[in-house]
């Protein structure tokens, strides 16, 4: 009988999503993570998932238990989002990526996948461009690679209404999140970047944006799905779990 090889070696049962908290340079981080039943001992790369904002690393609870099945799978509330710390005033995207290298030092994960939706993109992006060593392989979903006129007239953000309580404000945190994501230069950082790419294109509104990045880097492969960006790791996560598994072992 042949031996098996981690390639073709049968796919465990999902894996059990749990929480933990780890230290970074703006506090407490907070990590949804799953790791294979089997203990990981034989697991593939680990993969880190990156959540859009405003929202949570809970945005990947469904697709960590399927992507847990093999390899460790983390997914960070970003700083100043769901129950980890805020980050100092007006950070930069670099700086969100700085925060999380805090988290893979502290994991002292010599090799790391990254996934990143929308904001989280920019932040793979950066960590794969500073990281080069340590980043393997990206996957990107719903990539906004904007226009200048469409970055410009994102980056302004609306006015609050006169009068509005100000409990019905984001926290600064939030707003800096959003003009970080206007300001990052992400057509010249994915210029830089060396590691293989996975576009995952859905029915938003990104959907001519995230097409841009295939077209900046031909290299990419690009996996067309017909569903709602918002459903992508949820109802959608089966499909996505297996096309990001075969990319990440192929």
């Amino acid at each position: 009988m042949p031996r098996e090889t981690p390639t073709r070696r049968p796919i465990a049962a999902a894996a059990r999503v749990r929480r933990s908290y780890f230290e970074c340079r703006y506090g407490q981080l907070h990590v949804h993570n799953s790791i294979p039943p089997g203990g990981g001992f034989e697991e593939a790369t680990p993969l880190l998932c990156l959540h859009d904002w405003p929202g949570s690393g809970r945005v990947f609870a469904p697709f960590l238990a399927l992507a847990g099945a093999d390899r460790s799978a983390y997914a960070p509330d970003l700083p100043g989002f769901g129950e980890s710390d805020p980050p100092a005033p007006r950070p930069a995207i670099a700086d969100y990526a700085g925060a999380i290298g805090d988290f893979l030092d502290s994991m002292h994960l010599r090799h790391v996948d990254l996934l990143g939706q929308r904001a989280g993109a920019l932040i793979a992006t950066e960590l794969a461009v500073t990281r080069p060593a340590q980043i393997g392989r990206v996957v990107m979903a719903s990539a906004p690679l904007l226009t200048e006129a469409e970055r410009q007239a994102g980056g302004r953000g609306a006015a609050p209404a006169a009068g509005a309580e100000a409990t019905l404000r984001p926290p600064d945190w939030q707003r800096w999140a959003t003009q970080a994501a206007a300001q990052y230069p992400l057509h010249e950082r994915l210029a830089r970047l060396t590691q293989r790419l996975l576009v995952l294109r859905p029915r938003d509104e990104l959907w001519e944006a995230t097409g841009r990045v295939c077209e900046a880097l031909p290299g990419a492969r690009l996996l067309e799905l017909e569903v709602p960006g918002a459903e992508l790791f949820a109802s959608c996560a089966a499909r996505v779990a297996d096309a990001v598994r075969e990319f990440l072992r192929g």
